[in-house]
């Protein structure tokens, strides 16, 4: 019986864009391409271009042999929830990144403690200034 596919939300392939971890979206499927990039007869960088869109129309304008075609089994690793897929011709956006709710705690318990220290950071202030000037 054959398992199914593992499948990836577009951001989640999208994040995979470099020379260490490039994966590719091609027809729907993705591909871990990290392994082949320096056998690569167009050279990385082809390659590399190709992540964070949908690379479907880039492999098949080159025309791929069908050995190349073969070749790609070995690095697929699922496929893509094409809903997730940005329209052809839409610059990907990658999400905004929201810190954790705990961090957001942390820095408003941190403002609501500077609210209550700055008076009596300033008054401090105050007294060494004043001191300092009744010693002279």
């Amino acid at each position: 019986m054959a398992t199914k596919p593992k499948i990836y939300h577009f951001d989640e392939v999208a994040k995979h864009n470099d020379r260490h971890d490039c994966w590719l979206l091609i027809h729907g499927k993705v591909y871990n391409v990290t392994r082949f990039l320096e056998e690569h007869p167009g050279g990385e960088e082809v390659l590399i271009a190709a992540s964070e869109k949908d690379a479907t129309d880039d492999f098949d304008d080159v025309g791929h042999s069908s050995s190349a075609k073969e070749l790609m089994n070995k690095y697929y690793i699922g496929d893509v929830d094409v809903k997730t897929v940005p329209p052809p011709g839409k610059k990907y956006t990658p999400p905004p990144i929201n810190p954790p709710k705990a961090i957001n705690k942390y820095y408003a318990m941190l403002a609501k403690l500077l609210q209550l220290l700055l008076p009596l950071l300033i008054l401090g202030g105050a007294f060494a200034v004043r001191s300092a000037i009744k010693r002279d």
